[in-house]
Parts: C-alpha cells; structure tokens; sequence
C-alpha cells in the first residue's frame, strides 16, 4: 500500500473527520434499521463515495468499525488503508481496533502504525460495549499516544440500533462523554476528537473540551438543525478553535449537513474553522498558499 498524492488541502472547501466505509455486499437488518432512522440514501459502493468526496472538493477522514455486536459484515482495516492510500489525495485513514481484544489489540496496532498510512483510531463504545476509561484499553491508547495520534470516540446517543428490539443490544451509557475526561488526563499527548452532538450529554462534552486542550467536538451524526442552543453558544466562542465537521456518511451526507449547518447562527469567521481549518490545526496542514509555496 501506497500513497500516490499528497491530501490536497489547499483544493478543498471542507474537511469531513466522520466518513464511514462500509461492507458492500447486502444489508443486514442492524443497516436498514439506521437508513430508516437517518432517513437518507448516500452513493452505494467506495467509489461512489470517492467521486461524491472529490467532486465536492472535501477532504475525508474514513475508517470502519471493529465490533461484533451488531453481525454486520467487517471490513478490515487493510481494505480502509488501502482505499485512503488509493485516493489520497482527499482521503485519511483512521483505523478501528476493538479494545476489549486485549494483547491482540495492540500488536494489532503497532503493525497498522508501521504502515505510516494510520493518521487516527476510532473507537465506538456502545458497539464495542466498553467504558473509554476501561483500564483494559489504556494499553492500546498508550500505543496511540506514543505514535501522536489522534483518538476519535463515538459519544451520545447511537442511531445504530435505533428501533430494533432491545435496540440491538446496544448500550447508551457506553456513549457518555464523561468517561472521556479521564482518558484525556491520563493520556495528555493523545488528541481526542468526541465524535457526535453527545445527546443527552451535551453540557459534559462541552465542559470537558472546554478544560482538557487536546479535547475536540465533531458535529457528525445530527443535522445542525438539531443542535442545542448551548452547543451553538460554545461553537460561535469559546470553543471556535475546537469543533470539527463530520458528517457520518453514508448516514448523513456532507450535501444535507451544509445546506442545514448555513441555516443556523454560526458567525461568519467561524464557519471556516468549523469546516476546514480546525481540522487542518489537528492533522498538522498548512496552506501553501499562506506560505507561498509553490
């Protein structure tokens, strides 16, 4: 696996940190029970996907899910690496590893690392049916915090499993953002991105961004016609520097999230933060046009 092109930056308009890549074979009851829950249909396939990404000009973080709760079909981090590598020119790769794997979790991730196509991991809590601060995963985030990456945490209330029976097994209470504050003391150097508005916990996930600085909020997962008052007050001020577009694609397209995210009060010097530059702080980009690189 290789990259062919450096990620473009300063082409894009946008920097998408939620971009899921999913199975593309037939969809399990778990992916009809959230199409019907987010009540949108995405381009099917990965390539439909690139070309929906690169004739938008947005940049893209990818990644799957490493679960077994749900039986959906995995796809493995190989595959996401070498589809990112593939078009790299918009795409990172972040990878997913199941924490409760234990030992094997992280060789796992130290292989992954060694590929130098790895720029995040993404953890999903309720599926992955763990607390963040489980002691057991701090070894795994040792592993990322050495390599100085960035750990992304789904927070909040779950659309997968939505409206199935017992909704799917999952739990919400893995999904409280609070569990997070502990992860970003004890591992300093590991930037954390809380994945999602964390419905109903949305004052904690403020409250900790707020204090902790390696502590980011993507807006992924709601249309911003959803969000609270509060977390637009925080977006618009003292949080500007740290709030992140994401989508949750294919769930959420980047087409319905924008036309809803310029209906709502966000500042105008905001906006390019929330859709591009905050992204490009974390990841390390710099605008060539701003340095008069050629």
């Amino acid at each position: 696996m290789s990259q062919t092109k450096a990620f473009d930056v300063d082409r894009l308009t946008a920097i998408d940190v939620h971009v899921h890549i999913e199975h593309e074979g037939e969809s399990t009851d778990a992916d009809e029970a959230a199409r019907k829950y987010f009540g949108e249909g995405a381009p099917r396939g990965r390539q439909g996907m690139a070309e929906y990404y690169r004739s938008r000009n947005i940049g893209c973080v990818v990644f799957t899910v490493d679960e077994r709760l749900s039986n959906r079909p995995q796809v493995s981090n190989d595959t996401v690496l070498d589809f990112a590598a593939q078009n790299s020119d918009i795409m990172m790769a972040f990878a997913s590893i199941d924490p409760t794997r234990g030992h094997g979790a992280v060789e796992e991730a130290r292989r992954l690392i060694k590929t130098g196509l790895v720029r995040g991991f993404k953890f999903h809590p309720p599926i992955q049916q763990f607390f963040p601060n489980d002691p057991g995963a701090y070894h795994l985030y040792k592993v990322i915090e050495e390599a100085r990456l960035p750990a992304l945490f789904h927070t909040g209330h779950s659309g997968m499993g939505s409206g199935m029976p017992g909704g799917g097994g999952i739990r919400l209470k893995y999904g409280n953002p609070i569990y997070l504050d502990d992860v970003a003391a004890d591992f300093p150097e590991m930037p954390i991105i809380m994945a999602h508005p964390s419905f109903p916990w949305q004052d904690e996930a403020i409250s900790i961004a707020l204090h902790k600085p390696q502590v980011y909020i993507d807006l992924s997962g709601w249309s911003p016609k959803y969000f609270s008052p509060t977390l637009i007050q925080y977006a618009n001020s003292l949080l500007k520097h740290k709030v992140l577009f994401g989508s949750d694609y294919p769930l959420i397209t980047p087409d319905r999230w924008m036309a809803d995210f310029a209906k709502i009060p966000i500042k105008d010097e905001v906006r390019p933060l929330i859709l591009k530059e905050n992204a490009m702080r974390l990841f390390g980009f710099t605008s060539k046009k701003a340095t008069g690189g050629n």
